[in-house]
């Protein structure tokens, strides 16, 4: 058989390149003589420069930019066919602060994003694409802003820090304008498959808060901020719906930041696909493996497992999916376009045993699985 792997990261226990080789390993020791096919993928948040990198090649830069708590941290964007491919992730992930509190999720700052944008800004580039997901901040892209000269103001005038929880006290924006104008010749894309508005029970905070260290009430705190936020972003790049614009929430609210310089989204899945080439490798496919650390209702909204495996329908390829942990029934994985899907922690015993040794853990999955799909003929 030829077995296609394209899986996206596991969280942060392994990249998409990381567990695309522990599923191909695992495979082998079943089917030895399968032709495995490694294609790791990604949404446009963490790997999301790796992957493309790794695809297609082209020039990574490496930057010295602002981490999400202040501190000096590298960056990359990937210099591609007159593209420039920036990874929010890699200057503001959550990977970055592995200590999350109600304090750091209301600090984190979007700073870094800005000057990775600014530093391909530099190179001319014909295109910018901002892969955004996995962020620490929920800043709404305050910190971004700032950093290619944007300021919000208090009340007095005043320039305010960056972070979520100063933008309750914003009075205006100053500089919009002048870096809308700066980026005049560039195309500006966002990549994201959130489609999350900016505030309220499915906006930034509310949705994403907690897993960045927010407490229920520093989750209302950024809420209300962002709230003011968008409200004073709407009004300065003359859109009053700015807020409530799908993918508005997209990593804390940069999706709406980036929306007010006029950027235009695209699915992060779906563009990923495209440059890697996921359907001519499809073509030669008898099966497709995908997978993520958690498969969850959020899988059928956009995200790359649902996008890799309606591409496998449309090929008429059966498509399983290896994930850290499966939380959904049998009816929404099919929804979600799957033939199977499978747990590395219910197959390990423990979420805790699966994340000890994540690779050799999901290696022993795909070899079990292995022995239920590899002997399957093709077609």
């Amino acid at each position: 058989m030829r077995v296609l792997l394209a899986p996206d990261s596991f969280g942060g226990s392994l990249t998409a390149a990381e567990a695309a080789t522990a599923m191909a390993e695992g495979w082998a020791r079943t089917h030895p003589d399968d032709r495995t096919v490694l294609l790791p993928l990604a949404d446009g948040g963490t790997g999301f420069v790796e992957v493309l990198h790794t695809a297609r090649g082209g020039t990574r830069h490496d930057v010295e930019v602002t981490g999400p708590l202040g501190e000096p941290t590298t960056a990359t964007w990937l210099e591609l066919d007159g593209t420039a491919y920036v990874e929010s992730a890699s200057a503001c992930g959550l990977h970055l602060v592995p200590e999350r509190t109600p304090e750091t999720a209301a600090a984190a700052t979007s700073r870094g994003v800005g000057e990775l944008v600014a530093a391909a800004l530099a190179r001319s580039p014909q295109r910018i694409v901002v892969g955004l997901g996995g962020s620490a901040c929920t800043d709404g892209g305050a910190g971004m802003l700032a950093a290619l000269g944007a300021v919000a103001l208090d009340g007095d005038g005043h320039p305010l820090p960056d972070g979520g929880g100063a933008l309750a006290a914003v009075a205006r924006l100053v500089g919009l304008p002048d870096v809308r104008a700066h980026l005049a010749g560039v195309a500006l894309v966002v990549a994201a498959d959130v489609d999350h508005v900016l505030t309220g029970p499915e906006g930034a905070a509310a949705v994403f808060g907690p897993q960045k260290g927010a407490d229920e009430q520093t989750v209302a705190a950024l809420d209300a901020a962002l709230a003011t936020w968008g409200g004073v972003l709407g009004e300065e790049c003359g859109l009053p719906d700015l807020a409530g614009q799908p993918g508005a929430g997209a990593a804390g609210g940069l999706g709406a930041a980036l929306a007010a310089l006029g950027a235009a989204r695209v699915p992060g899945g779906e563009l990923v696909r495209d440059v890697a080439g996921l359907d001519a490798a499809m073509r030669d496919a008898d099966l497709v493996v995908t997978g993520e650390g958690r498969l969850d209702g959020q899988s059928l909204h956009g995200k790359l497992v649902s996008v890799v495996a309606a591409r496998a329908r449309e090929h008429e390829v059966p498509c399983i999916a290896l994930a850290g942990q499966v939380e959904m029934t049998g009816g929404e994985a099919v929804e979600a376009g799957l033939d199977g899907a499978y747990s590395v922690a219910a197959d390990a015993g423990s979420v805790e045993a699966a994340l000890a040794e994540p690779a050799a853990r999901l290696a022993d999955l795909a070899e079990g699985v292995a022995r239920r799909w590899g002997a399957r003929p093709p077609g």
